[in-house]
């Protein structure tokens, strides 16, 4: 059964494997542990919970977790998907089963995942539950859309607002968990992954696990290759590649507008995402303006930084020589950034920043 068990972890997806067991373990929520670590200690638990936060935050773990340490146990645990049980019939049967005392706890605990898709009619028969509910029953609402959530469900409820993980929070997870899987990564890996996994740590390890999957792999019989290079990560999710981003920092730091012209070009041909290719360039771009202002700060950068881009970057500031890697170009860079969903044309808002930082615009 020992053995069954292994086997059975070894395939589980790495964001489930490592999901958190305790409030200890959770990661950047620090500020919703503690209230909800301190309602269990004195025994003063609200009748309705609203958990807002964008995907992979840890709503649904943080919610079982509330669970297990009142001393909800399975059989009173209840789990529910509003996306496919939305309708006011599905309501109506939460609401009977609401009324049945729980088996051996002293609390039933209903979660209810994505619930700003229920129907009118199924928010009118929960709003009911909720403003007479047994003493006996938990709900637990979350949601990543709280706009859809009507004014009349969030006013019955105590609302935790859930943050986005951060940069530092999910290349740290990344890499322990990496470690734990038998791999190193690169320098820089962690970051490229962070930006891929956009705040979201579930997100963050699947794409972790789709890199160790193919990299674990590519050699007949090898379950480990070791170490995930940036280059492998690029190829693998389809990320543009740091000769791009480099070509087009390189085009602005030179003035040479052809160049960053057709590196968005060649960028577009391979269909690359370009707002994710924008994101790059900037967060790249940040580096080399902390580089030329704040020098001392080159060691904590190297975490983040391969030797190779370190090195061109170095070198670039002290190529550029009119300073056009300041802050007024990052500025205009982040600007296109808040264009380009809108943009029909999905590269124009980069040119056109570029076209900006080097004063082309001006006739």
């Amino acid at each position: 059964m020992k053995e069954y068990n292994h086997i059975i972890m070894e395939n589980l997806a790495l964001y489930r494997k490592y999901r958190p067991d305790t409030f200890a373990q959770v990661i950047g929520q620090d500020h919703i542990v503690s209230i909800l670590e301190s309602s269990v200690k004195n025994d003063k638990v609200s009748h309705a919970y609203l958990f807002v936060g964008t995907r992979g935050t840890g709503k649904t773990s943080i919610a079982r977790i509330f669970a297990h340490d009142i001393g909800v146990s399975v059989n009173d645990l209840y789990e529910i998907d509003a996306a496919s049980n939305r309708g006011i019939d599905d309501i109506k049967e939460l609401r009977d089963g609401v009324r049945v005392l729980p088996f051996d706890s002293k609390y039933k605990i209903y979660i209810i995942d994505e619930v700003h898709m229920l129907s009118k009619d199924a928010w009118g028969a929960l709003l009911k539950t909720l403003e007479e509910p047994p003493k006996h029953v938990i709900f637990i609402l979350a949601t990543t859309e709280l706009h859809k959530v009507p004014e009349t469900i969030i006013s019955r409820c105590q609302v935790f607002n859930f943050k986005k993980a951060s940069e530092v929070s999910l290349k740290k997870l990344l890499h322990d968990v990496a470690k734990k899987e038998g791999f190193t990564l690169e320098a820089g890996v962690a970051e490229l992954l962070a930006i891929l996994g956009d705040g979201s740590f579930r997100d963050g390890l699947g794409v972790l696990q789709k890199v160790l999957n193919h990299v674990g792999n590519k050699k007949p019989g090898s379950t480990s290759s070791g170490q995930v290079t940036k280059e492998e990560v690029e190829k693998i999710t389809g990320t543009p590649k740091t000769i791009l981003v480099n070509n087009f920092i390189s085009a602005i730091a030179h003035s040479d507008v052809a160049s960053g012209i057709e590196t968005v070009e060649k960028a577009n041909e391979e269909n690359l995402d370009m707002k994710l290719f924008l994101k790059l360039i900037i967060l790249k771009f940040r580096m080399a303006v902390v580089l030329r202002y704040a020098p001392k700060l080159e060691a904590e950068m190297r975490g983040d930084l391969s030797d190779e881009d370190l090195s061109f970057l170095k070198a670039l500031i002290k190529e550029d020589t009119k300073g056009m890697l300041r802050s007024k170009a990052l500025s205009v860079l982040l600007n296109a950034y808040a264009d380009i969903d809108n943009a029909f044309i999905s590269g124009l808002p980069i040119e056109l920043a570029l076209i900006k930082i080097l004063g082309q615009d001006k006739e």
